[in-house]
C-alpha cells in the first residue's frame, strides 16, 4: 500500500488525511441523499462471492482503490436502517456527533475495561449510567454498564438473577409469549434447561397474563423447580405492548423472584412525559435492559443493563486475575469488566455523552416524542381507511395492521394478500416495513423511531399499502 509512515503498517499523515477525508465525504453524501435511495438493497451470495471472495492478497493495493470497492461492492448491500422510510424490525438512526464519537474512540484505541486503562471514558460511562438511573427512577444504589445490546444485557441480567437466587440446581425463568428470542437464548446461557423456560400466554392486548403467570410459578414450585426470574416487556418488539409492570413488581416481590424488564426498544421513551407515564412501575424492577441504538439515535453497539442494586452485578461477574492485579485503583473507581461478561470493551459511553452534550435533552426528547406522535397519527389513518385494519392499539411507536377491506374474505386469503403486499414492498418500493404474527394472524408492522422521519414519509407508506392492497385484492 502507498504512503507508508512509521513501521511497515504505518501511513504518512498526508495519506491518513486523504483516506479519512474520502471516507468522511462518502458518509456525508450518503446521509444527505438517503431519502432518495431505496431503504433496502441486497444481493445473492454467489454474486457477492464473485466480487469479494478469493485468497488474501500477498501485496497491498492502493488505499483509495480499496475504499472505492468497499463503497461500491460492500456497504450498499444492506438495510438502510437510518432511512426515513425504513420501518422494519426496530430501525436505528444515529446522529452525526455519535458517529464521530465512535470514530474517535476507535482512533484513540480505547478499551473501557478498567479504570487504570481508561479512566476518562470510564468516568463518562458512570455519567451516562447515572443519567439512565435517573430516567428509570432508580435509587442511588443502582448502577450498571453499557453493553453490545439487549442480548448481552439479558444474559448479564439473568446471570445476576441466578446468583442472587443462590445458583439453584433446577432454575426456571418466565417470559411472555411475546418476548424477544434473545431472552430465551439468555436463559439457556445462564444455565436454565430449555424445558424450564416458561412462555406465559399474553392477553388480548399482548400483555403477559398475570393469572397464567401465578399458576405457572405455583405449579413449578410444587414440582421442585425454583423460579429465578420473570422477564417482562417494557415495550415488546412485536407490538410495543407494555406488560403490567406494577402487578408484576408486586408479584415478584411477594414471591422473591427477580424481575427483569426488556426495555431494549421502549426504554428511552422514559425521557418524555408520555413515555414516563406509560412505563410507570419500571423503577420497581430488579434490572432493566435498554438499547440506545434503537430509539435514542446512536450507532451500533449501544446497549445498557441497569440493576437496582449495582452490587449484584459485581457479585456475579467480578473475577480476580493476576494479569490484571495492577488495575485496582481503590474505592469509587469501578472496573466495568467486573460488572459484565466483557473484558475488552468499546468506549460506548463517548457517543452517548457527546450527542447529549451537543444536542441537549430538549431536542433529543422532541425527537423521541416525534416517533410516538407519528405512530398515533398512523393509527388514526389506519382506523379511518376502508382498506386497512388495525390489529392492536398503538402502545409506543409500533403500528400493527393489515390489508382487510372487511368484505368477508377468509383468513387464509387475507394472509396471502398481505404476504404479497409485503413482498412487493420488500423488493420494489421506496419504503420498507416488516411483519409479525399476532396469535397466529399475519400482520404488517411499522416501527417508527427515526428522528428524520416525517408524517409525509409515514403517510406515503400507508398509501402505498392501500394501493398495493387494492391491486392484489382485485387480482384475486
Amino acid at each position: 500500500m502507498e504512503g507508508h509512515g512509521r513501521g511497515v503498517l504505518g501511513m504518512t499523515p498526508e495519506a491518513m488525511r486523504r483516506l479519512a477525508g474520502k471516507a468522511t465525504d462518502a458518509l456525508i453524501d450518503r446521509i444527505d441523499g438517503l431519502s432518495d435511495e431505496r431503504p433496502w438493497d441486497g444481493d445473492f451470495r454467489e454474486a457477492l462471492e464473485a466480487q469479494l471472495g478469493g485468497p488474501p492478497p500477498e501485496n497491498g493495493r492502493p488505499a483509495e482503490e480499496v475504499l472505492e470497492q468497499i463503497l461500491r461492492d460492500v456497504l450498499p448491500y444492506a438495510a438502510r436502517l437510518d432511512h426515513p422510510r425504513f420501518f422494519g424490525f426496530v430501525p436505528s438512526a444515529p446522529t452525526w456527533p455519535s458517529v464521530v464519537a465512535d470514530y474517535l474512540a476507535a482512533g484513540f484505541n480505547i478499551n473501557s475495561c478498567t479504570w487504570l486503562v481508561s479512566s476518562g471514558t470510564g468516568q463518562l460511562e458512570l455519567v451516562v449510567v447515572d443519567w439512565m438511573r435517573a430516567w428509570i427512577g432508580y435509587p442511588e444504589t443502582a448502577g450498571g454498564l453499557l453493553t453490545s445490546g439487549g442480548s448481552a444485557a439479558s444474559v448479564e441480567a439473568l446471570v445476576a438473577a441466578r446468583e442472587a437466587a443462590g445458583h439453584p440446581e433446577r432454575p426456571a425463568v418466565y417470559m411472555s409469549d411475546q418476548s424477544h428470542g434473545a431472552l430465551k437464548r439468555a436463559a439457556l446461557i445462564a444455565g436454565v434447561r430449555r424445558e424450564n423456560i416458561r412462555l406465559v400466554p399474553s392477553d388480548d392486548g399482548f400483555r403477559m397474563d398475570m393469572a397464567e403467570l401465578r399458576q405457572c410459578v405455583a405449579d413449578d414450585r410444587a414440582n421442585g423447580l425454583q423460579p429465578v426470574a420473570v422477564c417482562a416487556n417494557a415495550g415488546s418488539a412485536g407490538t410495543g405492548a407494555i406488560d403490567p409492570l406494577v402487578p408484576l413488581a408486586d408479584f415478584c416481590s411477594r414471591e422473591g423472584v427477580w424481575l427483569h424488564l426488556d426495555a431494549a426498544y421502549g426504554g428511552f421513551a422514559l425521557v418524555t412525559p408520555q413515555g414516563k407515564e406509560r412505563l410507570a412501575g419500571i423503577e420497581r424492577a430488579d434490572s432493566v435492559g435498554l438499547d440506545a441504538h434503537k430509539a435514542f439515535f446512536q450507532p451500533y453497539e449501544a446497549g445498557a443493563l441497569m440493576v437496582k442494586d449495582a452490587k449484584r452485578l459485581e457479585d456475579a461477574f467480578a473475577i480476580g486475575n493476576d494479569v490484571l492485579q495492577d488495575t485496582v485503583w481503590g474505592a469509587n473507581h469501578p472496573n466495568f469488566a467486573d460488572r459484565g461478561l466483557q473484558l475488552s470493551r468499546a468506549a460506548r459511553a463517548l457517543k452517548l455523552w457527546m450527542s447529549v452534550q451537543m444536542f441537549g435533552m430538549a431536542d433529543l426528547r422532541a425527537a423521541v416524542q416525534n416517533g410516538l406522535d407519528l405512530a398515533r397519527r398512523a393509527e388514526a389513518y389506519v382506523e379511518a381507511s376502508p382498506v386497512l385494519e388495525l390489529m392492536t392499539p398503538v402502545s409506543l411507536g409500533i403500528v400493527c395492521f393489515r390489508v382487510n377491506p372487511g368484505d368477508g374474505r377468509d383468513e387464509h386469503t387475507l394472509d396471502d394478500v398481505n404476504r404479497h403486499v409485503l413482498a412487493q414492498v420488500f423488493w420494489d418500493e421506496l419504503a420498507f416495513f416488516s411483519s409479525t404474527s399476532l396469535k397466529g394472524v399475519f400482520s404488517l408492522r411499522m416501527c417508527i423511531v427515526n428522528h428524520t422521519t416525517t408524517w409525509e414519509d409515514v403517510r406515503l407508506t400507508l398509501e402505498l399499502v392501500e394501493r398495493l392492497g387494492r391491486e392484489t385484492l382485485a387480482g384475486r
